[in-house]
């Protein structure tokens, strides 16, 4: 029993980050139907931007992380100003193809700023544990549920009680209808990539401390694009439970199936499920409405 509940929790905490990044592919597909597969290499730069800001510059961790993330979102609303607002209305795999690319120029940009060492993030919670019964709960794990629960929340009441939050979702579901109601429909959606962005800086920064951070931190995102499939691409809560049915699966199978299982048990699940329910756990089969 102790090992199955210390299963849960570790499977709990790297669920959360494909969540997270998930709900990154999410809010960018359901605002402007483009799929960004450059979003794991932002939480690898989220991360390394971290890691800058303590170690080179002495930064506290809770003053690094804000500007770590705050720069991150930033160059996500840039991103779509220059470049990836000049894609909408192709073809999507000319789009596929453009954030693969970009994906590419963040790693070898990524390798060039800070080289190709493996870094260690410094935080308040690191080899930090405390034992509950039978069961070693890590600081850095709890973090990372703890922090993926506050950002869900703060997530929730922007988009549900906020002007700009409202304004986003009617974007979103109809953009010319938005316009003619006389939101800014552009800046709605370089918001939502600067969302997105930091959503994927916060998640690197929360996931740094357990993984290490390296260029190829930022394939995660393709166990991330799994989590938001099996969901159903373009639900919210959709996306964070694909995170965290994947997590529970990777830790369960490496545990108790043969070596190799863990890294393809996910797909296996995701191909079943695809196959029963094409839409996902959470998707919605439908027109839009305004």
């Amino acid at each position: 029993m102790d090992i199955i509940l210390q299963l849960v929790l570790n499977g709990l905490a790297v669920g959360c980050i494909y969540g997270l990044v998930a709900l990154g592919f999410v809010l960018i597909y359901k605002a402007t139907e483009l799929v960004n597969f450059a979003q794991g290499d932002l939480m690898m730069l989220g991360a390394f931007t971290c890691y800058m800001f303590i170690v080179w510059h002495g930064f506290g961790y809770w003053t690094a992380v804000a500007l770590a993330v705050a720069s991150v979102a930033l160059f996500g609303a840039l991103l779509d100003a220059a470049v990836l607002r000049r894609v909408l209305g192709q073809p999507q795999f000319a789009v596929v193809m453009l954030t693969i690319g970009l994906g590419a120029v963040f790693r070898s940009f990524a390798s060039i700023t800070w080289g190709s060492e493996i870094y260690t993030l410094p935080t308040p919670f690191s080899a930090r544990a405390t034992m509950v019964g039978g069961v070693s709960v890590s600081h850095e794990y709890v973090s990372i549920i703890v922090g993926t629960v506050l950002l869900c929340a703060v997530l929730y009441v922007f988009f549900t009680h906020t002007r700009i939050g409202v304004a986003m979702q009617a974007a979103s579901q109809n953009q010319l209808a938005a316009y003619y109601m006389g939101i800014p429909v552009k800046l709605m959606f370089s918001l939502i990539w600067a969302i997105s962005a930091g959503v994927a800086a916060i998640a690197g920064v929360l996931l740094a401390p357990v993984s290490l951070i390296d260029t190829n931190l930022g394939f995660i995102g393709l166990k991330a694009f799994a989590a938001a499939v099996l969901g159903g691409f373009g639900s919210i809560p959709g996306a964070l439970v694909g995170g965290l049915t994947i997590g529970l699966i990777e830790l369960y199978s490496g545990a108790y199936l043969p070596q190799g299982f863990k890294d393809v048990a996910a797909y296996v699940v995701l191909l079943l499920v695809l196959a029963v329910r094409p839409q996902g756990m959470f998707g919605a089969v439908g027109r839009k409405k305004v």
